[in-house]
């Protein structure tokens, strides 16, 4: 009798032991078909990639949305959706999806912008927009007449200001006293940066300066060294601009490779 009992006490103890094993691989049972915790690791990861924070309090829905998943894609098989031509040509849609996304995970991965490159593209940066930047304002009008009289009244002491709130065709500027803020040399057209140039703080434009825009009169407040930020600063950017840069060319000459018929 002792026997058989400890027999049957250690059947129970094995099958409460598959059974905890069982409950750790899954997070529930739907209709007798087992829901495996993988799936809400895989949606996890997937909020995750798209840059939302998986915090522990999250994980109590994530495991409702994939139970919920789980009772309506069984509702679905069971009225034989699986079968229909349009699930079928989502289902494809969908694969392609993913096997192209991680194709150009793949290439990311094989292909890492280093800290050397992040470097010569700053360097390059820097180069093209090193120097002086000059604190600007400009009146824009549409008539070089237009543009002589303006310079006419400031040499008679009328306001900068206030003619460019008044007459400036520029509505960025003109709100705000023709003011351009900091800006690079490279940051106008030629014809704007050659005038601007030759100035000194304080100095207007002796005659007004055609542009495709119209004619302007200029007026240059300040001028100081380039404030350029440091490589570290902009890292982040910068990588991301050469990695979508190298997958663009990876996507163009996958294509020239391609045969097209």
């Amino acid at each position: 009798m002792k026997k058989q009992l400890l027999k049957t006490v250690a059947a129970t103890l094995v099958l409460g032991a598959a059974s905890v094993g069982a409950l750790a691989q899954n997070i529930a049972i739907v209709n007798g078909k087992p829901v495996p915790k993988s799936r809400v690791d895989a949606l996890a990861q997937q909020l995750a990639a798209s840059g939302r924070p998986v915090t522990p309090d999250l994980e109590p829905q994530l495991k409702e949305e994939i139970i919920a998943r789980e009772i309506f894609m069984q509702e679905a098989q069971k009225q034989g959706l699986e079968a229909s031509p349009e699930y079928r040509a989502q289902l494809e849609l969908a694969r392609q999806a993913i096997l192209i996304r991680t194709l150009f995970e793949n290439y990311r991965k094989q292909n890492p912008v280093t800290d050397a490159d992040v470097q010569a593209e700053y360097d390059k940066f820097a180069a093209a927009n090193g120097g002086k930047e000059y604190k600007a304002r400009h009146i824009l009008v549409e008539t070089e007449a237009e543009a002589q009289k303006i310079i006419a009244d400031l040499k008679k002491g009328a306001k900068f200001e206030d003619i460019a709130k008044k007459q400036s065709k520029d509505p960025g500027s003109g709100a705000n006293g023709g003011d351009l803020d900091w800006a690079n040399p490279s940051s106008f057209v030629p014809e704007f940066s050659e005038a601007m140039i030759k100035l000194k703080p304080g100095e207007t434009t002796a005659a007004p300066v055609k542009s495709q825009f119209g004619y302007h009169v200029i007026r240059v407040d300040e001028i100081r060294s380039a404030q350029l930020p440091k490589v570290d600063e902009v890292k982040p950017q910068v990588t991301q601009q050469l990695q979508q840069q190298r997958l663009q060319k990876y996507q163009e000459d996958l294509r020239a490779k391609a045969k097209i018929e």
